[in-house]
């Protein structure tokens, strides 16, 4: 049974400085490659910092394929290694999505999420929501997923990457301190129910909004935990995913039984 070598990154939040953030990111790339990491996930909107002004997001935000995106590619492929980073990046009509890629060791694109969920009036302040539900694509033989923070509490986002063969759900975040239960229950809770493996890289210490809890984390395809942060020292969370689970949830469910259409729960009672 093969498995896959990755990192949750959980690091103090940067400085208004991508270039700075994208030297930070170079480094811990070149320590993780020394420790034969695949993929390494940073944390929520990594190149700007997450708790900014909408003007800031709007001025830092690109379109996807820019100038940013260019760089970690480069990054990429210099170490050898995949990178799923957070970002700001335009929307239409003059907006702005919290957006996360994910960039392979080849410097290609393997796959893009614009958050769905958005938490609080920090969130819906700064980004628009995406419109579209979270879709797989093809990694490393199998296929793989990405979420953003809030997404991955919901259990129909992990669901719906899980239904569309994702074998890892990689998950960049800024949970904040007092909201450990995500941690606990939550992200070991998705990667179980969906028998995925789920990567949740936070950031620790704070910002000028915001106290981070840091317990980024690894969780196996049974909601183990291979690997975890403490509270708040910067630290590279490695562990070994499996590629296989011996889950049987997605093979033995009735989605036959679950009807989506408005009124049909009603009219079965």
């Amino acid at each position: 049974m093969s498995s896959t070598r990755v990192a949750a990154w959980q690091c103090l939040p940067g400085p208004l400085d991508v270039a700075g953030n994208l030297r930070r990111l170079d480094a811990i790339c070149a320590a993780a490659a020394a420790r034969r990491v695949e993929v390494l996930v940073t944390p929520e909107m990594f190149t700007s910092g997450y708790a900014i002004t909408l003007g800031e997001v709007l001025r830092f935000a690109q379109d996807a394929g820019g100038p940013t995106e260019a760089a970690v590619a480069q990054i990429a492929r210099r170490h050898g290694l995949a990178v799923v980073y957070g970002h700001p990046e335009r929307a239409p009509g003059g907006a702005a999505y919290n957006a996360a890629t994910m960039i392979g060791s080849d410097g290609v694109v393997r796959g893009r999420h614009r958050k769905v969920h958005l938490f609080g009036d920090v969130d819906r302040g700064q980004f628009a929501a995406n419109p579209v539900r979270p879709a797989a694509f093809p990694f490393g033989g199998s296929r793989a997923g990405l979420l953003i923070c809030y997404d991955v509490e919901f259990p129909e986002s992990v669901r719906a990457l899980a239904t569309d063969g994702a074998a890892l759900v990689f998950v960049p975040t800024a949970n904040m301190t007092g909201c450990e239960e995500v941690q606990e229950i939550l992200v070991r809770a998705r990667a179980c129910e969906n028998n995925c493996g789920v990567v949740y890289a936070n950031y620790c210490g704070s910002d000028d909004v915001f106290e981070y809890n840091g317990l980024s984390m690894v969780c196996g395809p049974r909601g183990e935990v291979l690997a975890q942060a403490g509270t708040r020292a910067e630290e590279l969370v490695i562990a070994d995913v499996p590629g296989e689970s011996p889950g049987t949830y997605l093979a033995d469910r009735r989605p036959d039984l679950y009807d989506p259409r408005p009124g049909r729960a009603a009219d079965r009672t």
